[in-house]
């Protein structure tokens, strides 16, 4: 079974980690390619293709010009450790233990923009391009086109057990997962909220409830799918009548 996530926006490199267990990237050859193409766009490039503020681009082409194509630890940290969002927090991945990451190196996997497909503690350097970005690079005209089959194909090498894929990422990622090629079974939990007499997925909410589930799978060691209907974290209660084979529905309210 295997976990996918998003990343996150937002980076943390200033707080320091104690966590040894370190790894590299799966495709670090096409994360250089796209950082050498990124140098060359302007600043006005960059809050274009990434529809940023000028301060935002700014720090971005700083984070493009320091990258180091063959990074050491002290240039990097731990995928997990590095990301900050509603998921992340959900996670709260720095009050896990080693134990706790390796389980999670081997059943959750974080998608990339930049690096295709993350494990949990690959070392990272600071960046941001989103999955949905039209970069155009070679003779491709996007990031996906860029990715083409190898996030799906490294996602299957890496699901050989049971072929069972949770999805908790956004669409815009899962997309890069090529999902209809794959011979796997997916669930994507939902996450819905009473809200003015109605449930709704209110997406600050289901993002940190994505997160907590993954904490969830990783703290009880959860390899069979259904041990996941019993989450109740934060009021959260899987629904039988509003799910099917493919979505599992949990709400509060």
């Amino acid at each position: 079974m295997l976990m996918l996530i998003s990343p996150a926006k937002m980076l943390d490199f200033v707080t320091e980690t104690h966590v040894e267990i370190a790894s590299e990237p799966l495709f670090p050859n096409q994360a250089n390619r796209l950082v050498d193409e990124l140098r060359n766009y302007s600043i006005d490039d960059l809050m274009k293709l990434m529809k940023t503020s000028q301060k935002l681009a700014e720090s971005n082409r700083e984070r493009f010009y320091a990258w180091n194509n063959n990074a050491k630890k002290s240039d990097s940290k731990q995928a997990l450790l590095a990301f900050v969002g509603e998921v992340f927090r959900g996670i709260q991945a720095e009050k896990m233990n080693d134990d706790d990451y390796r389980f999670a190196q081997n059943h959750l996997r974080i998608l990339s923009g930049l690096y295709g497909v993350l494990r949990p503690m690959d070392m990272i350097q600071p960046y941001r391009l989103e999955m949905g970005a039209r970069l155009k690079v070679d003779d491709f005209q996007s990031i996906y086109q860029f990715w083409g089959n190898r996030i799906r194909k490294q996602i299957e090498a890496d699901n050989l057990d049971d072929n069972t894929i949770i999805n908790l990422a956004s669409n815009v990622y899962f997309r890069a997962v090529q999902s209809k090629q794959m011979n796997a079974l997916i669930i994507t939990p939902v996450f819905k909220d009473l809200n003015k007499g109605q449930l709704k997925v209110i997406t600050m909410y289901a993002k940190k409830a994505r997160g907590h589930m993954v904490n969830f799978i990783v703290k009880n060691r959860i390899k069979n799918p259904e041990q996941i209907k019993t989450f109740n974290v934060n009021g959260y209660e899987y629904l039988d009548d509003m799910s099917d084979d493919k979505k599992w529905v949990f709400v509060r309210g």
